[in-house]
């Protein structure tokens, strides 16, 4: 298969070194719409199936011409774009898998574009990175194995080995998308009701080998489709994993308008966006600077089997590669969205249309594939 990875940043670079590592792909194109950036990171990752080159993901026409001289689209860009990219890919007759973002709706625009996709004979998978992306697809496979699924119970975080004050916290993905996830509310389902709390609030200490005590608290955008995909259910939550403390410190800059994208102030007759000045502030402040990070994610699926409640659980603690100089987060990330993009490529998901991830991508199978790549995902089943 001829894959194309649009966008030459962390993930993508990942995704594209993942690609050029498989016996069934024959062909990587990482594209950018800085050059010198895709060129760069194929020169380090140094293979003959890979080459780079300038795309415009703006440009419909251009992408559309390079679309079609493969047969997935990995779209590693920020979210703003996925759902361009799906209607190009649709129109080109090429599958496509991006990293999600669920904010402000951008996968539901996505998930609109079903009938278009079925009709033109293919798939598109949203939301696949780590969160959502490999909860996704870990909350269907449990839910499969379930006569009835009753709740869903989620936790991630990717942070660092070793945190450093002041906010014990090193960015590891974009930093807008972590404003955004602490500063809109958080959709979730309690008692068999869909309703919305503050992001960053309820506050509970979780624990995983080599880490604890630490904090879980709500964000948005987590649980992104499984309300949709499970409408049934009694609970779902999902909450970010970090240092005890964060939650506090971030909810400060929450209440003082710091993070929001839509408000401004005036300074010396000109409109400043704080959240702005903040991200100019932190993006030096938390970069990881080549330091461990790890991605702790624990998933909770109960129902009833065969009459018997049930709860199966889902665990990984993922450290980077030092090797290689890649983060935890990045191997998660990039490996789940190329893991899934091989698999339609060979033939293993078949379905047309656009699905997120939990309804289409077989957990079993995912599991092994992210073993083959060294993240180990532990399942264990209680019966009560």
């Amino acid at each position: 298969m001829k894959v194309l990875v649009l966008g030459a940043g962390l993930m993508g670079k990942e995704a594209a070194r993942d690609l050029v590592q498989s016996e069934a792909v024959e062909a990587v194109t990482l594209a950018d719409v800085d050059r010198t950036k895709a060129e760069r990171a194929a020169r380090q990752l140094q293979s003959e199936k890979l080459s780079a080159v300038q795309a415009d993901a703006g440009d419909q026409q251009q992408l559309s011409a390079l679309m079609k001289k493969h047969d997935v689209v990995v779209n590693a860009l920020f979210y703003r774009f996925n759902e361009t990219v799906a209607k190009t890919a649709i129109a080109s007759g090429v599958h496509s898998v991006d990293l999600g973002g669920h904010i402000g709706h951008i996968t539901d625009r996505v998930l609109e574009l079903h009938d278009q996709a079925q009709a033109a004979g293919v798939t598109i998978i949203p939301d696949l990175g780590v969160a959502p992306g490999m909860i996704n697809i870990l909350s269907g496979y449990g839910a499969s194995q379930l006569d009835e699924v009753e709740s869903i119970q989620l936790y991630v975080g990717g942070i660092p080995v070793h945190p450093d004050p002041p906010l014990e916290y090193n960015h590891v993905f974009s930093l807008e998308g972590l404003l955004d996830h602490y500063t809109d509310p958080s959709l979730i389902i309690r008692d068999g009701k869909v309703q919305e709390v503050p992001s960053l609030s309820e506050i509970e200490p979780i624990y995983f080998e080599r880490f604890g005590p630490l904090e879980a608290f709500h964000t948005s955008g987590g649980t992104s489709t499984l309300s949709r995909s499970f409408p049934n259910l009694k609970r779902l939550e999902y909450k970010t994993i970090r240092y005890r403390g964060h939650a506090e410190k971030f909810k400060l800059l929450v209440d003082l308008n710091l993070t929001r994208n839509d408000f401004e102030v005036e300074i010396g007759g000109r409109p400043i966006k704080p959240r702005d000045v903040l991200l100019a502030v932190l993006t030096p402040l938390l970069d990881l600077k080549g330091k461990d990070d790890v991605v702790l994610l624990r998933v909770i699926v109960g129902g009833r089997k065969e009459g018997k409640e049930t709860v199966l659980e889902y665990e990984t603690v993922t450290f980077n590669d030092r090797e290689n100089n890649v983060t935890a987060m990045a191997r998660t990330t990039a490996y789940t969205i190329s893991a899934v993009a091989q698999l339609i490529g060979r033939g293993i998901i078949q379905k047309r249309g656009v699905y997120p991830p939990e309804q289409i991508v077989p957990g079993d199978v995912y599991i092994e594939e992210m073993k083959r790549r060294g993240v180990m995902i532990r399942e264990k089943k209680t019966d009560r």
